[in-house]
């Protein structure tokens, strides 16, 4: 998605959410990725795609359970709002609108190819398919790069 067609259907972003940032309840703890002694009970995204992230971590629970999670660091919360730009560009990134969310960003680097990403793995096929099937779409499936980055298609 453009800049152009986020701020079309999400509004103007700010550097602080206001007028679109609600608070969701994950059904399960995310471990803060760069602090893995933290973790995080709840999320900021934007209020147009709560009940899409909302389903997304129901059903990423209901098909793996929260060990399974665990254990493949899909808990691992790399954020969702974050007012930027895009890294090595210009526009503002998805994040700004937060309609993205980064998970294990560690072991799926940026400029990381299907042959490292972790995510690219078979094991987390139903996890990608998850996000697709609420809306999502997978940098990482679509573009081979950026495999952490889960954004809204629409």
């Amino acid at each position: 998605m453009t800049t152009q067609q986020a701020t079309k259907k999400y509004g103007a972003a700010n550097v602080t959410g206001a007028g679109y940032l609600v608070k969701i309840k994950l059904p399960y703890p995310m471990r803060i990725a760069w602090d893995l002694d933290s973790s995080v009970n709840s999320m900021m995204c934007h209020k147009l795609v709560a009940d899409n992230f909302t389903a997304v971590f129901n059903e990423l629970l209901a098909t793996y359970g929260y060990d399974k999670i665990k254990e493949l660091g899909i808990d691992l919360f790399g954020g969702c709002f974050n007012y930027r730009k895009m890294r090595g560009g210009n526009a503002l990134s998805m994040h700004s609108w937060a309609i993205a969310i980064d998970l294990d960003p560690a072991r799926n680097l940026l400029k990381e190819s299907s042959k490292t990403a972790r995510f690219a793995r078979p094991e987390y096929k139903p996890m990608i398919d998850i996000f697709y099937k609420h809306g999502f779409i997978s940098l990482g499936r679509e573009k081979n790069f950026d495999w952490m980055h889960f954004e809204i298609k629409e």
